[in-house]
């Protein structure tokens, strides 16, 4: 699989790493700052033991520890897909300028993942014009079928 957009590429290695690891989802991301990666994460629900530990979160973390800030104004992040509304709020928390996406939460509905029924729950995506940028769908959804089709835990 190859995105077209390098940054969504390392995302996707992010979560690759991740899923020969074991450790959870196909959920990468990468928090970038004038042009240079500053943050990597992937979902590390299971190896964790931590429901909160999502491949945005993780990123967003490194981020922050590596700058030495909990403001991370002029990054952008980039996930392999739309972050579910725990990490939606930590993207805004952190004051991330936009996040690209590849696959939806539709997408991740098949593959078994709640985050549609999270979202219906939280309203208001349509409230953050520009701030969601779907990019590079086809590269993540050839991830998500890498990891729909590896022995994985569902949860």
């Amino acid at each position: 699989m190859k995105a077209e957009n390098p940054f969504m590429q390392l995302a996707i290695d992010e979560a690759l790493a991740g899923i020969a690891k074991g450790n959870g989802g196909p959920f990468g991301s990468v928090v970038v700052k004038d042009g240079t990666p500053v943050g990597k994460g992937h979902n590390r629900v299971l190896s964790n033991v931590d429901s909160t530990a999502h491949g945005e979160i993780v990123a967003i973390r490194d981020a922050e520890k590596r700058l030495n800030t909990h403001d991370l104004s002029g990054c952008v992040l980039y996930t392999t897909a739309e972050p579910c509304p725990m990490c939606l709020f930590a993207c805004l928390w952190a004051n991330l300028d936009r996040v690209y996406f590849g696959c939806t939460i539709e997408d991740t509905g098949r593959l078994g993942f709640r985050d549609k029924h999270f979202s219906e729950l939280v309203a208001g995506r349509d409230k953050l014009d520009g701030f969601l940028v779907g990019i590079d769908r086809t590269a993540c959804l050839e991830l998500f079928e890498v990891y729909r089709n590896r022995p994985h835990d569902i949860y």
